[in-house]
């Protein structure tokens, strides 16, 4: 019993950072863009405000 409360406390906790991600990358955050110009490749695309 103690395993499934502990698996379902797990899924739940895979999911709601799985939802940031896909919210931030909605918003146009990137997990791969810090913001950093000055180390970045110009991969991102990132572009000033």
């Amino acid at each position: 019993m103690g395993t499934a409360i502990v698996g379902l406390i797990l899924l739940c906790v895979v999911i709601a950072i799985i939802k940031s991600m896909i919210k931030d990358k909605k918003n146009g955050k990137s997990i791969q863009c810090g913001g950093d110009c000055k180390y970045c490749g110009g991969h991102c695309n990132h572009k000033d405000e």
